[in-house]
């Protein structure tokens, strides 16, 4: 099995409000690069072992159940974080991993990326490059 990964820059979404009303700097806005996050076409989420949950001071804002390989488990749900990945910037509430886990970025079709076997994650050749954030 092929393992691809991606880099992923990660921002506390809380932070950036607080940053663009003044209340903290810009500095403070807490953010992690993720060199080798995993691209998992399973996963329906992004998600983060709790110490980058920590890191990035996520707020804890619920509870759900998640399917993983290993059945049904119960995973903690973090306020939003910005992420970019090849350029492109969403916004999510992330559930949390186990420590020894590592990043899963899934649901790339939300900033209209694919898996390309041979490429790893690429824009949508569907596309020509561009894009389309509503498929509806």
């Amino acid at each position: 099995m092929v393992k691809h990964t991606t880099e992923i820059r990660l921002v506390n979404s809380g932070d950036v409000t607080l940053a663009k009303k003044g209340f903290i700097s810009p500095e403070e806005v807490r953010q992690v690069i993720v060199k080798d996050a995993l691209v998992d076409t399973g996963a329906l989420r992004l998600s983060l072992p709790k110490s980058i949950i920590q890191r990035l001071g996520l707020e804890l804002v619920g509870k759900a159940k998640s399917l993983t390989a290993n059945g049904i488990v119960d995973r903690t749900i973090y306020s939003g974080v910005e992420f970019t990945v090849l350029g492109r910037k969403g916004l999510l509430e992330i559930p949390d991993l186990p420590d020894d886990a590592p990043v899963l970025v899934g649901h790339m079709e939300l900033l209209d990326l694919c898996l390309d076997i041979k490429r790893g994650l690429i824009y949508n050749p569907a596309h020509d490059g561009e894009w389309i954030e509503d498929q509806l």
